[in-house]
């Protein structure tokens, strides 16, 4: 993979573990990705002062992905009530790059050489055996793990939506911004039905809408530009090493368990990532 985009969408990895530690950590988890998507959504609208508008062909695109985000946010929400950060994370990324290319490959028609089909599933299995570890209370959380893997499957279906989109759309930072501007106005329509007094803390949480919505807004910005100059499913792959990422603060800041299992696990992970960064394409 090209060093460049190897960058790029591991600073996207880290921007996207350090927003979902911020809502993880919050005191009430729909009021802190409230505060993230809404955040998300203004510096979608400054963007589109700066950048070309998508072609019109990549308007389906965009609205599915605005649908799909919030079908995203939602489940997410449910998995971190239940479950720790080092186990809800790594299931539902980790899920997202089998589903994409396997996707890419019966469907789009993708082909892959061999060092990088191994480098996406030795990602996917160090990811996805983070999540099967206990969690802080020493149990596994089927619950949490079962939100997670639905959470996982959205995350495939805009990964593929969206990367779709951005190539069509000619622009795609003014794809991604026209989406963060339209899914902060569905989730803040939306999540007062779902959850009464979401939207009420908004006016004393402009830290966590500055900070996490901007982390939130620049690590997607960023992914969805890299989908116009690679393989979506190798960049949802990389991507999802944000688990590393999310592990570390985890146990450090968050006080989650740390055992061998999570250490091995994050190995293997490396390991994919060092042969992904190595490989063409």
């Amino acid at each position: 993979m090209n060093v460049s985009v190897f960058g790029i969408v591991l600073l996207a990895a880290l921007l996207h573990a350090g927003w979902n530690a911020l809502v993880k950590g919050g005191l009430d988890k729909t009021r802190s990705m409230a505060a993230v998507v809404i955040g998300q959504g203004a510096f979608g609208g400054l963007m589109l002062s700066f950048v070309p508008a998508p072609a019109i062909e990549s308007w389906s695109y965009l609205l599915i992905g605005v649908a799909l985000h919030l079908g995203y946010q939602m489940f997410l929400i449910s998995a971190y009530k239940v479950g720790d950060l080092t186990q809800v994370y790594p299931i539902a990324r980790g899920i997202a790059p089998v589903l994409v290319t396997v996707v890419s490959v019966t469907v789009l028609g993708v082909s892959f050489d061999l060092p990088q089909l191994l480098a996406v599933g030795l990602i996917v299995c160090g990811i996805i055996s983070l999540g099967l570890v206990r969690s802080a209370g020493g149990t596994r959380g089927g619950a949490g793990t079962m939100l997670a893997l639905i959470t996982g499957c959205f995350i495939a279906a805009y990964s593929l939506n969206d990367g779709l989109g951005a190539r069509l759309a000619g622009s795609p930072l003014g794809f991604y911004g026209w989406m963060a501007l339209l899914n902060a106005a569905a989730f803040a329509v939306f999540v007062p039905f779902w959850e009464r007094g979401a939207l009420s803390a908004l006016p004393r949480s402009g830290t966590l809408m500055v900070v996490g919505g901007g982390a939130s807004f620049a690590a997607y910005a960023l992914v969805v530009y890299a989908f116009t100059l690679a393989p979506i499913a190798l960049v949802t792959a990389l991507r999802e090493t944000s688990i590393v990422f999310a592990l570390l603060i985890g146990v450090f800041k968050l006080k989650e368990r740390l055992d061998l299992a999570k250490v091995f696990s994050t190995f293997l992970t490396l390991i994919g990532v060092a042969l992904l960064r190595l490989s063409k394409g």
